[in-house]
């Protein structure tokens, strides 16, 4: 004859009540402070960062995947003002400007002062 699970489930029940009930005051206390620092290390801050462990995991695998997926930019242009200023710069005419710059800095200021008036 097979036995229902219920019945099962109060035997075994059974069982486990007379064995703790069996036990000696020293094991039940030592059980007792085991049970209040497992409670303890339970509700620690470390405990409850580890609780979103997983999420994280999870949310930064998201992340990953949809930075993966998305197309990115084809090619970067270079700007055309960026290009005409190196020109400028390797050129030969820029040695020149460079000796005379006292010269255009005058000129620059005629202007402003042409403005003025």
């Amino acid at each position: 004859m097979k036995k229902s699970d219920e019945q099962l489930a109060q035997e075994a029940k059974a069982l486990f009540d007379a064995s703790v009930d069996e036990l000696d005051a020293a094991t039940l206390s030592r059980l007792n402070r085991s049970r209040h620092r497992a409670l303890e290390a339970a509700h620690s801050p470390r405990s409850a960062l580890l609780r979103f462990a997983p999420a994280a995991g999870v949310a930064a695998a998201v992340l990953i995947a949809v930075m993966v997926a998305l197309p990115g930019p084809r090619q970067v242009e270079v700007m055309p003002a960026a290009v005409a200023d190196l020109d400028i710069l390797l050129g030969e005419d820029s040695i020149e400007m460079l000796e005379e710059l006292e010269f255009y800095s005058w000129l620059d200021v005629i202007d402003e002062g042409d403005d003025v008036g």
